[in-house]
């Protein structure tokens, strides 16, 4: 596995991945929107660059959210095919951004884990690209006749559209919640194992503790001198 030490790299950089990368969803839906979801997991002291191909004028909206590892933060930045950093963010849980009037070109989206020395981070993407001139594509062989226009077709495919924009939206939004219940699980279980831990720690002392003090007493009580009377 390569691994790009130190701070986030440029687009030329080479794409890094995980050995254990596990794909939870990978989604192209033709025509209006192009969704990606993945899970994927960062070494410590690693950098790791994924990118995504978008068209001039479309919107790509980005979504992470670190599911697991010590502290629950990682550093993001996003950069665009000209190499300008758009984004940067540093040691957050999660973040949704979003980029209107894109280039054309690939999309630079890097994790930078390399603060921490221990600890690997489990992290959910979500990529969502909105074209803005594929309406038309959706209909090749639909010519409009003058019969066809008391049936509103227009209306019609632009509902269509809209529909299959929310349905996609709706998606992403169910995998941005699965995220959220991966990493509260995972919570949960830590803190789990840390309350019995203690709890019988503390019940192991209060044992031992009272079993001093019962053989103390008897002790105190048991006499094996002879009283002269």
């Amino acid at each position: 596995m390569l691994c790009h030490q130190g701070t986030m790299t440029s687009p030329t950089a080479r794409l890094c991945l995980s050995a254990c990368l596990t794909l939870t969803g990978l989604t192209v839906a033709s025509g209006l929107n192009q969704g990606t979801e993945l899970t994927f997991l960062i070494p410590a002291t690693c950098t790791e660059c994924f990118y995504q191909t978008v068209a001039t004028n479309d919107s790509m909206e980005v979504e992470y959210q670190v599911i697991a590892g010590s502290g629950l933060d990682i550093g993001f930045a996003l950069i665009s095919p000209s190499g300008i950093r758009l984004v940067s963010d540093f040691r957050q849980s999660d973040g949704v951004h979003i980029v209107d009037g894109t280039e054309d070109g690939d999309y630079g989206l890097c994790f930078d884990n390399s603060f921490s020395k221990r600890s690997e981070k489990l992290v959910f993407l979500g990529v969502m690209i909105n074209p803005q001139s594929s309406t038309a594509q959706e209909w090749p062989d639909v010519t409009i006749t003058e019969t066809m226009v008391e049936y509103k077709l227009e209306e019609f495919r632009m509902t269509m559209d809209q529909v299959h924009v929310h349905l996609e939206r709706s998606r992403q939004l169910q995998a941005s919640l699965r995220a959220f219940e991966a990493r509260d699980r995972h919570l949960l279980e830590d803190n789990l194992w840390r309350v019995s831990f203690w709890s019988s720690l503390n019940m192991f002392v209060m044992l031992l503790v009272a079993a001093t003090q019962v053989y103390t007493l008897r002790r105190l009580f048991d006499s094996n001198k002879l009283v002269r009377t």
